[in-house]
């Protein structure tokens, strides 16, 4: 019988980036939360989601080494480099295979490509060395100790060519950015259809029927409901479709849905999206 699988989440606290100009309620601009889980078996376990400064590397390293298990592999779900730049590291620190889907792949290489003018610039000298080393997990399946952790594509959530990763031992989905839990989701990717493709990613993760979600960017105060995750993120999504037709600028959308969502995190992530929604009026 396969052993039985566990799973832990380390949520590295929100990073201030190297903005000048504060958001519009007067907080300094901040980087959003990051989740990064652990699925264990009894000697073996895969990583999600490895971090992207090089602090929180050697702090999600160091946490790794601690739980006293051999890392096998280290699974991004999406190309956005706050979830995956520091996983080359990671993967020679502890002989771990470093894999993705082909479309998060070449979402890497564009990341990387644009790393000098956005990573780069909100966080000088934080970032690692990010040379793309991750490869296509074979047959979309992770194994893990008699179990199959399954690579599930969903397309376009907060970006293009997004994934989760399915434990299905736990009733666990991985979902990167598909699913936000208590923080301000990044919606600068959310333009034409973008809201309407993201409500289809998540139909293919609630078709699932998962008990637990972890999310990409989730107040560690939480749990992770699957349930409540699902719900919350939908109805942020149709109260920014609700907005997006109703106001005619960067400042009323984000007050707007500031006053709708007051106990999320992050608010500087809402004005970013703000800015790219409405460019004209900044």
């Amino acid at each position: 019988m396969p052993s039985p699988l566990t799973y832990d989440v380390f949520v590295a606290e929100p990073i201030p980036q190297n903005v000048r100009e504060l958001v519009p309620n007067g907080d300094r601009r901040m980087f959003s939360p990051l989740s990064i889980t652990l699925v264990s078996g009894e000697e073996d376990a895969v990583l999600v989601d490895p971090p992207m400064t090089i602090e929180q590397t050697k702090q999600v390293g160091d946490w790794v080494e601690a739980s006293g298990k051999n890392l096998t592999h280290i699974f991004a779900t999406h190309g956005h480099g706050d979830h995956w730049f520091g996983g080359a590291e990671l993967a020679e620190r502890f002989g771990a295979r470093f894999v993705a889907t082909p479309g998060t792949i070449e979402q890497m290489k564009l990341n990387v490509a644009m790393r000098p003018v956005f990573w780069d610039a909100l966080f000088p000298g934080q970032i690692p060395q990010t040379d793309v080393t991750a490869v296509r997990a074979v047959h979309g399946v992770i194994e893990l100790e008699g179990h199959k952790l399954r690579v599930i594509e969903v397309g376009h959530s907060d970006t293009e060519d997004t994934s989760v990763l399915h434990v299905p031992a736990l009733g666990l989905v991985i979902a990167g950015d598909v699913l936000y839990n208590g923080v301000h989701q990044f919606l600068r990717e959310a333009a034409g259809d973008g809201i309407k493709q993201w409500h289809e990613a998540i139909d293919i993760v609630a078709a699932l029927e998962p008990r637990h979600i972890v999310t990409g960017h989730k107040n560690k105060e939480l749990d992770d409901d699957a349930d409540r995750a699902i719900a919350e993120t939908r109805a942020y999504l149709d109260a920014a479709a609700e907005l997006l037709a109703q106001e005619d600028n960067a400042l009323g959308f984000f007050n707007a849905m500031l006053q709708k969502f007051p106990e999320r995190l992050n608010p500087g992530a809402l004005w970013g999206s703000a800015t790219a929604l409405f460019p004209q009026t900044v």
